[in-house]
């Protein structure tokens, strides 16, 4: 068995302050380094995916230009590549991720999978060459890319358990509908205390 941890989008702008930001990013963000750092043979490899959007368009639809964002489809401009709110939330220590997956370049794209890594590849071809059967998740924001990455990993094949403590979400019923969901798809829902 090969254990992966997916840290899905731990960015600045997802976390308090940011343009989308969610109230608790940032305790996931420190949470998640304390975690694999009392934890530190818990996982033979370690992704973390950020949005990596364009600043000069709408990114396919998903940023909004013309009327006002509808949070569902369309969004305020956020995580543009080189811009700060695209860095990691610096809570987050980096030198704990083994590959970095950016997601989202001109497109909108919320799962982990829809990404590519600094090599170019993709997420399932990562997960392949390391042999990955598991994968825990963890991240922002709940109802959104953490659920969209967790359903792929289950289609992918992959034994999921979604780190309830150390996720944040939108909003309190699309999040709670969320891990209603991935439960009912397959995937464990756990504490880092392990229940």
């Amino acid at each position: 068995m090969t254990r992966a941890l997916f840290v899905i989008d731990v960015q600045n702008d997802f976390t308090e302050g940011g343009a989308l930001g969610v109230d608790g990013g940032a305790a996931v963000a420190a949470g998640v380094t304390a975690y694999l750092r009392a934890h530190p043979d818990e996982y033979d490899v370690v992704f973390a995916s950020r949005d990596w959007h364009h600043g000069d368009d709408d990114n396919g639809g998903h940023f909004a230009t013309t009327a006002p964002p509808d949070f569902v489809d369309t969004w305020p401009r956020h995580c543009v590549a080189g811009e700060p709110g695209a860095d990691y939330h610096p809570a987050l220590d980096t030198t704990l991720v083994d590959v970095h997956i950016r997601k989202g370049q001109g497109k909108p794209a919320y799962s982990i999978f829809e990404g590519t890594t600094d090599a170019g590849g993709t997420t399932t071809e990562a997960l392949d060459e390391l042999a990955v059967t598991d994968v825990d998740v963890v991240g922002i924001a709940t109802d959104y890319c953490v659920r969209a990455s967790a359903l792929d990993a289950i289609a992918a094949g992959r034994h999921v358990r979604v780190l309830t403590d150390l996720v944040a979400g939108v909003a309190p019923d699309s999040s709670a509908a969320a891990l209603e969901e991935l439960a009912a798809a397959g995937a464990e829902l756990v504490t880092t205390g392990g229940s």
